[in-house]
């Protein structure tokens, strides 16, 4: 396992930054303090230039390596954000900000990328340049969507981008990939369905809501059993119901429901929101009532492209001794407009036997830090190679 002397020695400090990331998270783009430690590291490192304000609070680190002239231009990438959930690990270093924690593993990830961009500015084993890029915002803000559309790729004439996730349950270290479609589409809906409320004695004078809610949330279920080819995968979950009212005597004038749609395939992206819509309105029809839906587009499709892919396998090969095919994973990652903007690869590293992520007991494992770290390295020197 060629985990770098140096990396290794490297793996104290670099945990040491994790735990106080741990320890201070925040949410979305208000990652001023996090990316304000980012940018003084990268200063301190020697990194060839340093940009904050990218992408709102996004922050790129450049490192140019023997010779540039000849060279790829390759981004790295890791975001720093953490999730509104009250923390419940019991750690030294757990969060002191009340009602958010890192349960995602982001403290993680930008601790191990800057561990890389250290190591690579002391020694810049490689011909070409490197773009460190830490990403705000990926739990649900499109913070790398903000960043492509901030011109970060233009700025920085960034050829490919590669990123990485930490997984419970893959052990420790090692690795796991897949080509092509990987992570979700990621959308949203909300279903208002109104009716005529009355007395719930008297049920035959209104037009019972309850029930026509009930209704649509039975019949979304056949978007995946009867309208999308059961070969391709799709989740259409209602995750809340709401009502006008919380008395028991009464049939409510209005209720709303909220769910999310899970696409691996364009066109059946397509296929879920124009058969929800029709499900949804048809069936109020039927009933007498209306429906406003509301169909929010989230995060699109992250697809690996193949070359990149197969790069990114041989390194963590390289570093771990093999790598493992990963699952479709139905949720999102909004490092797929990265991806959508140039070709690159998303790679996952095993967390071990440890809480799953967005899980108030979750906690990154200092223990995957030097095979983490060295993925970052081996990539760079990989795929610009100073031989």
């Amino acid at each position: 396992m060629p985990v770098r002397n140096r990396i290794a020695e490297l793996q104290p400090e670099i945990a040491a930054w994790r735990r106080d990331f741990h320890a201070h998270p925040e949410l979305l783009f208000d990652t001023h303090r996090t990316a304000g430690i980012v940018a003084a590291k990268l200063r301190e490192f020697g990194c060839d230039e340093v940009v904050e304000g990218i992408g709102r609070t996004g922050v790129v680190g450049v490192i140019r390596g023997q010779s540039d002239s000849r060279g790829r231009v390759v981004g790295l990438r890791a975001d720093m954000d953490a999730l509104p959930i009250h923390e419940a690990t019991g750690k030294p270093h757990a969060s002191t900000v009340p009602g958010k924690m890192h349960a995602c593993g982001h403290d993680g990830h930008t601790a191990m990328l800057l561990g890389a961009a250290k190591y690579l500015a002391e020694t810049r084993n490689f011909d070409g340049t490197i773009v460190v890029i830490f990403q705000p915002a990926e739990e649900g803000g499109g913070g790398g969507r903000e960043m492509v559309e901030d011109g970060m790729m233009e700025r920085w004439n960034i050829q490919e981008v590669y990123g990485m996730h930490n997984m419970p349950g893959l052990p420790l270290g090692q690795f796991a990939i897949r080509p092509g479609a990987f992570f979700a589409a990621t959308d949203q809906f909300e279903i208002v369905v109104e009716g005529k409320g009355g007395h719930a004695a008297k049920p035959h004078e209104t037009v019972d809501t309850t029930v026509l809610t009930a209704q649509i949330v039975v019949s979304l279920q056949t978007i995946a059993s009867r309208n999308v080819d059961p070969t391709k995968q799709v989740v259409v979950s209602v995750t809340s119901v709401e009502t006008d009212t919380k008395a028991f005597n009464v049939i409510p004038q209005r209720a709303t429901l909220r769910g999310t749609v899970r696409t691996m395939d364009a066109g059946v992206r397509q296929l879920a929101e124009e058969r929800l819509r029709k499900i949804a309105e048809a069936t109020a029809e039927a009933f007498g009532g209306t429906v406003a839906i509301t169909y929010m587009k989230g995060y699109p499709v992250m697809v690996n492209s193949d070359a990149e892919t197969d790069f990114a396998a041989e390194a963590a090969r390289r570093v771990a001794g093999s790598c493992a095919e990963a699952p479709l994973i139905m949720g999102g990652e909004d490092f797929a407009y990265m991806l959508e903007a140039r070709p690159g690869a998303y790679i996952l590293v095993g967390n071990g036997d440890t809480a799953m992520v967005h899980h108030p007991e979750y906690d990154f494992d200092d223990d995957a830090i030097p095979a983490g770290t060295s993925w970052w390295v081996e990539i760079a020197e990989s795929r610009m190679s100073a031989a």
